[in-house]
């Protein structure tokens, strides 16, 4: 509706941000940065969907409520964790059994690191993650847990002094990462894969520096260490420096030494040089032979 000198005048309260198109007949409303036309044009506002509690509620599940919810996931994450000091996340499998060896490396692992002087994080579930957290607890250190939202619910296990849930895999991996210094990672399956494997891309390209990733049971880590030397190397996939970037060992101590020893090493300039060195040597590889 138009005045009589051709000003756009809202109809009323509820569409006073509708009005006529540049293409006649065409409606429009603006949201801020966004133009909508014609059939994109909602038939009430947000703040009536919002007020009324008789509507649908999904738009609570719509992709611009969703990146407030990851905001304020990492807000949170930021918040809580800023202020932990030194700490290591150690990764395993949730399905390991209280009454296995594994369980009791955890344990072990755990309370090593906490004599050590860091925190342990861990994913705050069952298995390996309850014995990290049960070793760091019982040795009067710091126990975290980064829980995550499953579809079979999966509760923080008793050992975590500060638990922190997430509805997102990725703001939970950046907690990870952020705030440890280090990695060990237990027998595991599929998550415990997924966060070695992006461990070590990040080391590889330098995203993070003096971060030793440290996997505990050669038994179990032989077979990957094996395939990675004889399949992924010789096809040019990765580089001899490349599996550098793991430790494997049996040995609690030889795994925190490692851990400690990599935080000794070097100042941050030092490391960035390094970190430029192995870029270098990256493009090198990959630039064609003439």
């Amino acid at each position: 509706m138009t005045s009589e000198n051709g000003a756009v005048r809202p109809d009323d309260g509820i569409t006073s941000e509708l009005h006529r198109g540049a293409v006649p007949g065409t409606d429009e409303r603006h949201r801020g940065p966004v133009t909508l036309r014609g059939r994109q044009v909602p038939t009430s506002t947000t703040d009536q969907r919002l007020l009324d509690s008789r509507g649908p509620s999904d738009w609570v599940h719509t992709d611009p409520w969703r990146v407030l919810r990851i905001q304020a996931e990492f807000v949170e994450g930021f918040g809580q964790l800023a202020e932990l000091g030194r700490a290591v996340s150690v990764f395993g499998s949730a399905r390991t059994r209280r009454d296995s060896a594994e369980y009791v490396l955890g344990e072990r692992v755990g309370g090593a690191l906490a004599a050590a002087g860091f925190a342990v994080i861990t994913g705050g579930g069952p298995g390996a993650m309850e014995a990290a957290n049960k070793g760091a607890c019982e040795a009067g250190g710091t126990s975290v847990g980064l829980g995550i939202e499953l579809p079979i619910e999966q509760d923080l296990n008793d050992y975590v002094d500060l638990g922190i849930n997430f509805r997102y895999f990725f703001a939970r991996k950046t907690m990870f990462v952020k705030y440890s210094q280090a990695f060990v990672v237990l027998p595991g399956g599929f998550g415990t894969m997924d966060e070695l494997f992006e461990a070590l891309t990040l080391v590889q390209t330098g995203k993070v520096t003096r971060f030793p990733v440290v996997l505990l049971g050669t038994a179990y880590w032989s077979g990957l260490i094996d395939w990675l030397r004889t399949a992924m190397l010789p096809a040019g996939m990765i580089h001899e420096a490349d599996l550098g970037l793991i430790s494997v060992t049996d040995d609690v101590d030889e795994a925190v030494a490692t851990i400690r020893e990599a935080q000794r090493w070097g100042s941050p300039a030092e490391c960035e040089a390094v970190a430029e060195t192995a870029h270098d040597q990256q493009r090198a590889a990959n630039r064609p032979e003439s």
